[in-house]
């Protein structure tokens, strides 16, 4: 008896996450309005009713769909910080872009649904929290002045410039990205022990001044 009740409950597993990976790909895809509980069926290749039948309204699958990619971006901002270049690793992570270009999505219906904005923001706070504390460690271990380079300016600068280069990136604005990565890239390799090497064209009354 034991045998058969598992092969059920791996098939509810099996299609739930079908559900899941169909409606973040016609997010991506699409938009989060093409992710209609039809569409999400269609793609998915199960009957429309099972899609209730799982979730019992969309804002519940969009919320499973939510968590599934905010598990997966912590687990991999944990692997970047304890790899041997974490700045860079944490930069990598920010500029992935299918990740930021589905956050974008949500944010977006967050300006409609009270609850998926919710979770960004309970996501939001677990992920900042976890980089920087790992960063205070990283960036005292590198003899950084912690009163001039805090953990949280890092943490937000980041995040939000990786963001900015993938979300601009889905919609064809490259104007700028080039020097920003190149920037980036200096920044990054000054944590890994090189001289900083760009020219920022300050003149002597700059400095004076």
């Amino acid at each position: 008896m034991s045998a058969p009740r598992k092969r059920r409950r791996e098939g509810t597993n099996e299609t739930r996450d079908l559900l899941i990976q169909a409606t973040g790909d016609l997010m991506l895809e699409e938009g989060y309005a093409a992710a209609t509980s039809r569409r999400v069926a269609a793609k998915a290749g199960v009957n429309p009713a099972l899609v209730y039948y799982y979730f019992p309204t969309m804002d519940d699958l969009f919320v499973a769909v939510l968590r599934r990619g905010a598990e997966a971006n912590l687990e991999r901002q944990r692997n970047a910080l304890t790899s041997e270049s974490p700045i860079r690793a944490l930069w990598e992570v920010a500029t992935e872009p299918r990740g930021a270009a589905l956050l974008m999505e949500f944010m977006a219906l967050a300006n409609h649904r009270k609850e998926i904005r919710t979770e960004i923001a309970a996501y939001a706070e677990r992920y900042r929290e976890s980089q920087v504390a790992a960063l205070t460690v990283i960036l005292r271990a590198r003899g950084v002045d912690l009163d001039a380079l805090p953990p949280t300016l890092m943490s937000v600068m980041i995040s939000s410039l990786g963001a900015t280069l993938a979300n601009e990136s889905t919609l064809g604005i490259t104007q700028g990205h080039k020097d920003l990565a190149e920037f980036a890239e200096d920044f990054v390799r000054v944590f890994e022990g090189h001289p900083w090497t760009r020219q920022l064209g300050l003149s002597e009354s700059s400095h004076t001044s």
